[in-house]
């Protein structure tokens, strides 16, 4: 007979009659009851403060406040500074920093303007690129040579670079032009307009001098042999002044013997006949007025 007919009957089965509160039937797994517990209330989310930042924004997209205005530009300027250096790293050492972060400073202005607090583009992503245009606008409009030379350059210092990896030896000018797939003539006339690409300061400091008076400077490098040395000519002036000083002190023989034998380049024996005296009296005269000028000159270089 089942359990079920035992209880039927009037008499349960012993498992359930051993049964006690607390307690499970052997081979029976006790049940968790379900209590209903009373969460507790979630804690409001905290609202983040407005920073100087937004409030600024807002502001200036409200009612296009002057000082909003200052306020955001002032906070960006750390940008400009950085689109600035990145820029300047490829360009030569004769750009100025600072001047690159002035142009950029228009670019940031013009950005704060134009850009939209609606926009699901940050601000700094689309001032980065306004900053870099503005940058390089203004080079471009500075730039004296024409962007289509610009392009030539690289492309010849490109075609070089390529040709030299390859032949691991300085290419010549017909490789050159048959990489660029240009005739000779045509690459020369390309070299005439690079000549005027790159400049140098004059007063730019060599490689390996410092910025101390008397460092050597590109132009210590460039001397030109055809002009006068200006110290030389000077002294040489100066000499002259002071020899002719020296000979208007000479007595009238005396002068007029150093005027014929170094002005008129006459012998010893041709001023003696025109003086009517003879080759060695004249020999003591000039000997004489040698001795004069030498003592005059010398007092006159330690006057």
């Amino acid at each position: 007979m089942t359990a079920l007919h035992e209880a039927l009957a009037g008499e349960a089965p012993a498992a359930l009659r051993e049964y006690r509160p607390g307690t499970a039937p052997a081979g029976v797994i006790p049940q968790q009851r379900s209590v209903a517990v009373e969460e507790a209330p979630a804690a409001p989310t905290a609202v983040p403060a407005p920073t100087p930042v937004d409030d600024a924004w807002s502001r200036f997209t409200a009612s296009r406040c002057a000082k909003a205005r200052e306020v955001l530009i002032l906070h960006y300027v750390p940008l400009v500074t950085a689109v600035a250096g990145r820029i300047g790293m490829r360009l030569p050492s004769t750009v100025e920093h600072a001047d690159l972060v002035s142009y950029g400073m228009f670019g940031l202005i013009d950005a704060i303007e134009k850009y939209c607090t609606d926009r699901a583009v940050k601000f700094e992503s689309y001032a980065s690129s306004r900053i870099r245009g503005a940058i390089i606008d203004e080079l471009r409009a500075m730039d004296w040579v024409p962007r289509s030379v610009r392009t030539k350059a690289r492309a010849v210092d490109r075609a070089y670079g390529e040709l030299e990896a390859t032949l691991h030896r300085a290419p010549t000018e017909a490789e050159v032009a048959q990489r660029l797939e240009l005739p000779v003539s045509e690459l020369r006339a390309v070299y005439s307009q690079l000549a005027s690409v790159n400049i140098a300061a004059l007063d730019e400091m060599l490689a390996g001098s410092d910025d101390r008076p008397g460092a050597a400077t590109l132009a210590d490098t460039l001397g030109d042999r055809r002009a006068d040395d200006p110290a030389g000519s000077v002294e040489a002036q100066e000499t002259k002044y002071l020899l002719s000083r020296a000979i208007e002190c000479l007595g009238e023989r005396e002068r007029l013997v150093v005027v014929l034998y170094y002005y008129e380049s006459m012998t010893l024996a041709e001023i003696g006949r025109v003086l009517g005296v003879t080759e060695s009296r004249i020999s003591q005269i000039h000997t004489a007025a040698m001795g004069r000028l030498r003592t005059r000159l010398r007092d006159a270089e330690h006057a």
